[in-house]
C-alpha cells in the first residue's frame, strides 16, 4: 500500500489492550482515463468501489462483443496496459472453445493492495497470498443472466507471472465469465478449473512439461496421481499440481475424444454437485466410457506425455 502523505490527521484510541489508528484521507485525485474509457457504462460502478484506494487509470479494449474496460491504479499501469492489449485475443480464444453465447466483453480490475483485492472479490475470510486473480459476479438465480461480472487481479500478479503468464491467467478467468450462467460453484473442481486451464492453454499450445511441470516431475519420480483431483486438493499444499492434473484431464479428453467433447462434458457436469453415479452417467453419455475407464485412460496418457516434448493442444 502506498506510503505517500495520505494522512491528514490521526487519532490513537486505546481499545482494551491494543490501539486503533483512524486516518482522514484527502479527496481522491482525478482519474487518468483514456478518452474511450470515460463514457463506459460500467466505469461509475468501478470508480465507486476502487477510488477509495487511490487515483485510477483506465483503458478500453475493443473486443468481439463491444467495449471492454480495464481499470487499475497508476502503480499498476503496466499491468493495465498488458491486459488491455491481450483482451481482444483472449475473448476470441475463449469463444473458440465455449462458443459465442456470452457477452464477449469484460470488466477487469487490478487491485493496488491486498486489502483492495479482498474487497473487490468480496472475500469473507482470509485470502491466500497465492491467489493471483478471481472472477466474480453479482448473486443470480440459476438460468438467469449473471450481472456485475468482473475479473480482479492481485497487485503483484503481473510481477509474479510476467506478461505471458498474465495473459494465460486472463484467458482462464474469462472462461469462468463465459460459462458462469451454466456453472454451479458446487460442481467438481476438476471440471471447473480444468476446463478454464484447458481454454487458457489451448490458444498457445506448449509442451506437456511446460504446462504441468510439477505433475511431470511427480510422474517421472514414480509418484504420479492415482485418481482425479478431489475438491480439497485445490485448497491444499498440492494445489498447483491439482490444477495441472485437472488441465491434463481436459487435454486428454480433447486428444482422445475430440475438442468438442470438452465443452459438452463441461455443460453436463458443471451445473451442480455430482455423485459417483451422475458423474459416471455424464461421462458415458458424452464420451461413451465410465469414470473408471476415463481415469485409466488418462493415467496412461499423462504417463506417456510426461516423457514427450511435443506441444499439447
Amino acid at each position: 500500500m502506498r506510503r505517500a502523505a495520505l494522512l491528514a490527521t490521526a487519532l490513537l484510541v486505546l481499545l482494551g489492550a491494543g490501539f486503533a489508528v483512524f486516518a482522514l484521507r484527502p479527496e481522491p485525485a482525478a482519474p487518468t482515463l483514456s478518452p474511450a474509457a470515460a463514457p463506459h457504462p460500467r466505469l461509475a460502478e468501478v470508480r465507486r468501489t476502487m477510488e477509495g484506494y487511490g487515483p485510477l487509470t483506465a483503458e478500453v479494449a475493443r473486443t468481439a462483443g463491444g467495449d471492454s474496460l480495464v481499470v487499475g491504479h497508476p502503480e499498476n499501469a503496466a499491468d493495465v496496459a498488458v491486459l488491455a492489449a491481450e483482451l481482444p485475443a483472449a475473448v476470441d480464444a475463449v469463444t473458440a472453445v465455449w462458443g459465442p453465447g456470452w457477452p464477449r466483453t469484460a470488466v477487469l480490475a487490478v487491485a493496488e493492495s491486498p486489502a483492495e483485492f479482498a474487497g473487490l472479490i468480496r472475500a469473507t475470510g482470509p485470502v491466500s497470498a497465492e491467489m493471483a486473480a478471481a472472477a466474480v459476479a453479482d448473486p443470480f438465480r440459476p438460468g438467469s443472466t449473471p450481472t456485475g461480472q468482473r475479473v480482479v487481479f492481485s497487485p503483484d500478479a503481473g510481477r509474479r507471472l510476467g506478461p505471458d503468464g498474465l495473459a494465460a491467467l486472463l484467458r482462464h478467468e474469462l472462461t469462468h465469465v463465459a460459462a458462469r450462467a451454466v456453472t454451479s460453484d458446487a460442481a467438481p473442481q476438476w471440471v471447473l478449473e480444468g476446463f478454464a486451464d484447458y481454454t487458457a492453454h489451448r490458444a498457445r499450445p506448449a509442451a506437456f512439461a511446460a504446462v504441468a511441470p510439477t505433475l511431470t516431475a511427480a510422474l517421472r519420480a514414480g509418484a504420479g496421481p492415482t485418481d482425479l483431483p478431489a475438491d480439497a486438493d485445490f485448497r491444499g499444499p498440492d494445489a498447483v499440481q491439482a490444477y495441472e492434473r485437472a488441465w491434463s484431464v481436459q487435454a486428454y479428453i480433447a486428444a482422445g475424444f475430440g475438442a468438442d467433447a470438452v465443452p459438452r462434458l463441461y455443460r453436463r457436469l458443471a451445473a451442480g454437485p455430482q455423485d459417483a453415479g451422475s458423474e459416471d452417467a455424464a461421462l458415458r453419455a458424452e464420451l461413451g466410457i465410465g469414470r473408471a475407464e476415463l481415469v485409466a485412460g488418462w493415467l496412461g496418457w499423462i504417463a506417456e506425455q510426461s516423457g514427450a516434448g511435443g506441444p499439447v493442444g
